[in-house]
């Protein structure tokens, strides 16, 4: 759909309709086409226009403009494009060099490219094709284990060309490259947890008390401090239980004396209290003045002296 008619840009007089679900409504007037739209608030769009009578289809192209761009987003996603990688040999290449570009021919490969392996011949190195073809069938047979020959050795000029295909495509030596990855994160994600973990074969078992914490001189220093102590405790003295049975027995005769009207027993006698000491003699008291006599009444009063 390069260029779809949407609504009023339809300038047929009628069209064949097609639901939104994909129902056939069948041929109708565009009047009634768009009232159907505006009524199901979609967009009436020409899907076949070169049709007779063109077909349109009630669907909403917001929405179809986005889901096309998703999948053509996704197709380009998925899509491998591959490359022609070139590798350039001489004749008289060095072993070093040779192991060189094998490598890199390997590594080009396994990541899904073709690769071009190229001769240079120079002077009269144009006159030993056969060398030529010995050296690229030895570099096929370095590659057979990622690579496989598409086109035989051929001159083209003053080179000499072939071309080795990868065994797998790119898509799936991206796969398999993710997939690597992943197991490798997975590796190292396991060894650091190794690493972290406590190892409890050795260890010493754990304590419930505070002082087995302590090291041990300092265990054995408190040891030794208290054996003497423990030495030197004098036993504590047992208390004979006769004084506190004699109370209760005590106690038992006197409720009983008023009920029988007995004569008591005789009271156990009381220690002697320590005479008292001789009080010191006291200094006598004056005796009190008598009062003065009053006056008699009726008399009076004289003249003092």
């Amino acid at each position: 759909m390069s260029d779809p008619r949407i609504n009023d840009r339809i300038r047929v007089p009628e069209v064949r309709l097609v639901g939104p679900a994909g129902e056939q409504v069948g041929i109708v007037r565009v009047e009634d086409a768009l009232r159907l739209a505006r009524e199901s608030d979609l967009d009436l769009v020409e899907v076949a226009p070169n049709a007779k009578p063109p077909v349109a289809k009630l669907m909403d192209f917001g929405k179809y403009k986005y889901e096309a761009a998703v999948k053509a987003r996704e197709s380009r996603k998925n899509q491998t494009n591959t490359v022609l990688k070139e590798v350039r040999f001489r004749l008289k290449i060095d072993t070093h060099d040779y192991e060189t570009k094998v490598g890199h021919a390997k590594r080009f490969l396994g990541a899904g490219d073709k690769v071009k392996a190229m001769i240079q011949f120079r002077g009269r190195e144009q006159q030993r094709p056969e060398m030529g073809v010995r050296l690229l069938e030895r570099f096929a047979n370095d590659v057979a284990e990622v690579g496989a020959v598409e086109s035989s050795p051929r001159v083209d000029g003053r080179n000499m060309v072939m071309v080795v295909g990868p065994l797998k495509n790119k898509a799936e030596a991206k796969a398999e490259a993710r997939r690597q990855k992943q197991r490798e994160e997975a590796r190292a994600e396991n060894d650091r947890k190794a690493k972290e973990k406590v190892d409890t074969s050795s260890a010493e078992p754990v304590t419930q008390s505070i002082g087995d914490a302590f090291p041990a001189e300092l265990r054995e220093q408190a040891a030794r401090t208290e054996e003497p102590a423990q030495q030197t405790a004098p036993e504590p003295e047992v208390q004979e239980p006769e004084v506190q049975e004699a109370a209760p027995a005590a106690a038992t005769e006197q409720e009983a004396a008023p009920a029988e009207a007995a004569p008591r027993p005789a009271a156990p006698a009381a220690p002697k209290a320590p005479a008292p000491k001789a009080a010191a003699p006291q200094a006598p008291r004056p005796a009190p003045k008598a009062p003065r006599p009053g006056p008699k009444p009726g008399a009076k009063p004289g003249p003092r002296v």
